[in-house]
């Protein structure tokens, strides 16, 4: 990443530390607000994920960044063993749990507060992992996905749904509006953190997407890395394989 993007500039606390305040102080309204925000897209994107990641019928999944669990929640439909949802918020997670415990999945999937670059699992230990809008949020990008890649059994799948930024008029001029002006409006009326939205309009811009984000993947010792992207390219998925 070009930029290490911090969500509290006047904070000396590290990325990690301020990444976890911040979502614990926006996890009420989280759900909410984020489908506006998204204008619901989000929902469609997640459900490209759930079929990517099914396709080798995994018994053993790890979401990363699950936050309130709406991906390991569709997750369940693909009938694991098990699932693990980690996240550095306990904030998050608690509403997760909530969310989990009505929906009747509580012994399906696991929440854990844990992070994702020094995570408490055994090499090899899942069929699939996940992560959904929380690469942008590591503090140091490569160790993430070094570690991600130890507890991924070989041949494991990894499949990443992350912001990116569209590269053709007018969409991507619209973007920019929309990113850098509508949304942290919107974040600060009814957020209760004011600079939360802010800050994940930032950390989009300035995250590396496409082949620039591939060849990251690569790097860190992932193979068959694919990107696709998505709604005219503001978010894209990637899929790798150890």
């Amino acid at each position: 990443m070009s930029k290490l993007v911090k969500p509290y500039k006047d904070s000396d606390l590290g990325k990690k530390e301020q990444v976890a305040k911040m979502f614990d102080n926006i996890s009420e309204n989280y759900d909410g607000l984020n489908r506006v925000i998204s204008l619901g897209i989000d929902v469609s994107w997640r459900k490209k994920v759930v079929k990517l990641v099914g396709e080798n019928n995994p018994k053993q999944i790890l979401d990363i960044a699950t936050g309130t669990g709406d991906l390991a929640m569709m997750m369940a439909a693909l009938n694991p063993d098990r699932i693990v949802g980690l996240d550095i918020s306990a904030g998050m997670l608690e509403v997760g749990k909530q969310k989990i415990a009505k929906a009747n999945l509580s012994s399906k999937i696991e929440m854990i507060v844990g992070d994702s670059e020094n995570m408490p699992f055994k090499d090899n230990t899942f069929d699939a992992i996940t992560v959904s809008f929380g690469v942008r949020n590591f503090e140091n990008l490569d160790k993430g996905l070094t570690e991600i890649n130890r507890v991924l059994k070989p041949n494991g799948k990894l499949v990443i749904l992350e912001t990116s930024n569209p590269t053709k008029f007018p969409f991507k001029q619209g973007y920019k509006l929309y990113t850098n002006i509508v949304l942290p409006v919107i974040g600060k009326i009814f957020s209760r953190d004011k600079v939360a939205y802010s800050y994940l309009s930032e950390s989009a811009n300035h995250f590396p997407f496409g082949k620039a984000f591939n060849n990251i993947l690569q790097k860190n010792g992932f193979s068959n890395t694919k990107d696709i992207p998505v709604t005219f390219g503001v978010a894209s998925i990637y899929t790798a394989t150890k």
